[in-house]
């Protein structure tokens, strides 16, 4: 089964979600993502290893390092952020090499995604009845993105602004002040940043050169 890919094979597992952000609240999952080697050997052969992998725990999903590598350099955000939580529950010797190279992943790419990401989650949003859960994640990754924009790191933990974004997510923030902070932040998108053009793929492949090597 392909779930046995984790945790045998397993270089990186992290908390990601509300207990990561510092948005929790009673009850909430405890949502984990993670990165696995599969061997090299099983590349050699017509049916290749998975790319990602649900489970074996509750809300736990991991992607084969390939994977992971090139959403990252597309500067997913749900992908970057992994690299940035401040929960890593499980990291080998290449869980850690992965993290410490995280800043080869970023660009200015990540402008148009996370903005791109955000402001598809405000299309789906109904005014006359917001999921305030999908207001305040929409908000949060404006701010994260911004964030990253300016400082060269995505905004994981948000505690500078929890108090607003659970009072979104409770629904005690009229709709008109929440489309306003998002409109406020979304405009902020496009100006200075510290990112560079282009991530550096050459570090990235170095890496995965290295892994698959280990991993004969």
């Amino acid at each position: 089964m392909e779930v046995r890919y984790v945790p045998d094979h397993s270089i990186l597992s992290v908390v990601v979600g509300s207990r990561a952000y510092g948005l929790e609240i009673e009850g909430s999952d405890v949502d984990r993502r993670g990165v696995f080697v599969a061997p090299t050997r099983l590349f050699w052969r017509l049916a290749k290893p998975p790319t990602h992998v649900d489970g074996p725990l509750p809300e736990q999903f991991s992607w084969e390092v390939e994977r992971f590598c090139g959403l990252a350099l597309e500067a997913n955000p749900t992908v970057l952020e992994c690299l940035w939580s401040p929960i890593v529950e499980h990291a080998t010797a290449a869980g850690e090499e992965l993290l410490a190279l995280r800043d080869a992943f970023v660009s200015e790419r990540a402008n148009r995604t996370f903005a791109g990401y955000a402001d598809a989650q405000f299309r789906r949003l109904d005014p006359a009845r917001p999921r305030w859960k999908q207001a305040m994640h929409m908000i949060r990754l404006l701010l994260s993105g911004l964030h990253l924009a300016r400082h060269g790191e995505p905004l994981v933990r948000m505690d500078a602004h929890r108090d607003r974004l659970l009072a979104v997510r409770r629904g005690e923030l009229p709709w008109d002040e929440v489309d306003r902070w998002r409109s406020e932040l979304a405009a902020r998108f496009g100006g200075a940043n510290v990112l560079p053009a282009e991530p550096d793929r050459r570090r990235v492949e170095e890496y995965l050169a290295r892994t698959r090597e280990a991993a004969l």
